[in-house]
């Protein structure tokens, strides 16, 4: 597990550039599913066919990113966002391109460097010169954090947790689900950063019974952290409410009562801001029950997302669980 989430947060893969992910992920479900296509948006669909209810599982492979925006007359690139980076993580990092280069992100002179927004930042990739960084840098190239996989144990530490995490945690459901009476999409999704958009098209195409998002959420566990009774190392969470979505209660409550035949721990999660590939799905269409089962993550959005194994586990655990059940017998 520890080797998967290494191998698929280590790759490059910013919201509408995911086809090294696709090709990963691809290699690593391929034995424990029926049939697998990319569709139009670039979402990866893998099945495991059945006769019973369709249940979506949804999980984004893409990560928060930058574009380069301008390249000026030294050869400094400026760039703006893709997704929800914050300026204060940025001075100093480490960030790479689609083509391997690597650059480093620093400030223009300013009277508070904590203030500082993105038109005071610059990439410096070493270039001497405007034609020097041109003939290595085009307008419009993406670039994410450049940062490895560290594992501390219990925990492991590294950029793009967000999402994928939740993507090894579908491959291991996938993998472990022997005898589900239902047909199970594993839908690996793009672009959910910049607006959960490959989930949109996905869902409106396999019109499931059930969806089920898998994401990171955020930690109240951390000193001085915004109150939030979400927890590393205490199980993962079933949603209740984000910013995007009021989990449906047949989906919550099924969740729960899985977990509690498990007797197994779990949390409840409200996240007061962001969203997951569950509000579109819950929107598809005629409406789809949806929730979530979230990865308890600290430092979201950061070059340096930290997650627990035992609530990874536990999340497959759970999952692998629900998906044996008859869902037409559970109501959906």
């Amino acid at each position: 597990m520890k080797d998967l989430i290494k191998t698929l947060t280590e790759e490059y893969g910013p919201s509408g550039s995911e086809d090294k992910i696709v090709k990963l992920i691809k290699g690593a479900i391929a034995p424990f599913v029926d049939e697998m296509e990319v569709d139009k948006m670039g979402s990866l669909v893998a099945v495991k066919k059945g006769s019973g209810a369709r249940a979506m599982l949804a999980a984004h492979m893409d990560e928060i990113g930058l574009i380069v925006t301008h390249i000026d007359k030294n050869g400094f690139l400026r760039f703006s966002v893709v997704g929800g980076v914050a300026p204060f993580r940025l001075s100093g990092s480490r960030v790479v391109l689609g083509n391997g280069l690597v650059g480093t992100i620093n400030l223009e002179r300013v009277p508070d460097p904590a203030k500082a927004g993105f038109d005071k930042m610059f990439i410096d990739i070493g270039a001497a010169s405007k034609e020097e960084a041109e003939s290595k840098v085009s307008i419009g190239d993406f670039a994410v954090f450049r940062q490895d996989c560290v594992d501390l144990g219990d925990r492991v530490i590294a950029k793009a947790m967000d999402d994928r995490v939740g993507c090894a945690v579908l491959i291991e459901t996938a993998k472990r689900l022997k005898n589900s009476p239902n047909q199970v999409h594993f839908v690996f999704t793009v672009q959910e950063e910049v607006g959960c958009r490959g989930a949109t098209t996905s869902a409106y195409a396999i019109e499931p019974d059930l969806g089920i998002a898998v994401d990171v959420t955020r930690t109240g566990d951390t000193p001085e952290a915004a109150t939030m009774e979400v927890s590393l190392g205490k199980g993962p969470a079933i949603k209740v409410k984000d910013s995007g979505v009021i989990a449906h209660p047949k989906v919550r409550d099924f969740l729960v009562g899985t977990a509690k035949e498990l007797e197994m721990p779990y949390q409840l999660e409200i996240l007061e801001g962001g969203g997951t590939d569950a509000g579109p799905m819950q929107r598809s269409r005629g409406g789809v029950p949806a929730g979530v089962v979230s990865i308890p993550t600290r430092y979201v959005h950061s070059p340096s997302e930290m997650i627990d194994i035992g609530d990874t586990e536990g999340c497959i655990k759970l999952l692998t669980a629900a998906l044996e059940k008859d869902l037409r017998g559970e109501g959906f």
